[in-house]
């Protein structure tokens, strides 16, 4: 049986994390060699090791311009090329009105700063491939004002811009850039803030969500696999909702929901 990704390759940060994992296995059952991009050794070698395959890991700090030019040509010699990257890497501390500037500085450079410099190291190996695809993961926070949320919104915000300015420029090289936003997600903040309690988690999200449940990551994987692949050939610069209706519902209630989910 033929898979949609068959002979490609992706190199995907944040490959470590719940959700990560979740994206890595979805890629390499279409068929994909998966390089896994993270901070996380250990939960990143256990994830490359339960996957198998052609899987690999890669440690990584995506906010070291040099480490990021090193990665692509390691993953670009393993793989015999780079078809594809997929961005989830993410940090999600936020002070919100009492963020510091060096919180400011910090989440923009992960969340914004280290998805361009990627691209901007990876751009050469995709034009190389015949052109190929970058899916950046924002979120239902890009679009909505949420309290006690300043520096993780506003830099997903700025990822939207982002992958349409990408799309733009990287069009010339045949290279196809699209994001993918997110509802409530099971993943491990979820799950730490719930303690596991995934039934209190679908209960918490329901108001805000037509589907009345947090996506499992798998759900939002496919999203991620489709836009990797040739199916998705008219698509680019366009913000994907994988959100559970969260974005046609309209405005977030006034009352903070996340502090439910420790009660």
């Amino acid at each position: 049986m033929s898979k949609e990704l068959d002979g490609k390759s992706v190199l995907l940060t944040g490959g470590a994390t719940l959700f990560g994992a979740a994206v890595a296995r979805s890629l390499n059952e279409a068929g994909a060699n998966v390089a896994i991009v993270d901070i996380d050794a250990e939960a990143g070698i256990r994830v490359a090791q339960e996957i198998g395959g052609s899987t690999r890991f890669y440690l990584i700090d995506i906010t070291s311009d040099y480490a990021l030019e090193k990665l692509v040509g390691e993953v670009s010699d393993a793989f015999g090329g780079i078809n594809a990257v997929v961005n989830l890497a993410c940090s999600y501390a936020d002070s919100g009105a009492e963020s510091t500037r060096e919180e400011w500085t910090t989440a923009l450079n992960v969340n914004v700063v280290s998805m361009a410099r990627l691209g901007f190291y990876a751009r050469p190996h995709l034009a190389a491939a015949g052109g190929g695809a970058v899916v950046n993961l924002t979120s239902i926070s890009a679009n909505v004002a949420q309290t006690g949320r300043w520096t993780y919104p506003v830099s997903k915000a700025a990822i939207v811009q982002l992958t349409r300015n990408m799309a733009l420029d990287y069009a010339a090289d045949s290279i196809r850039v699209n994001s993918v936003s997110p509802g409530w997600t099971w993943s491990a903040i979820m799950n730490t803030l719930s303690n596991g309690n995934r039934e209190k988690t679908d209960s918490v999200a329901s108001p805000f969500h037509l589907t009345k449940r947090v996506a499992d990551p798998r759900e939002v994987a496919e999203v991620i696999v489709f836009l990797c692949s040739d199916r998705a050939s008219i698509v680019t610069g366009a913000d994907w909702a994988a959100d559970g209706g969260y974005s046609a519902m309209g405005p977030e209630q006034a009352v903070p929901a996340i502090p439910l989910l420790m009660e």
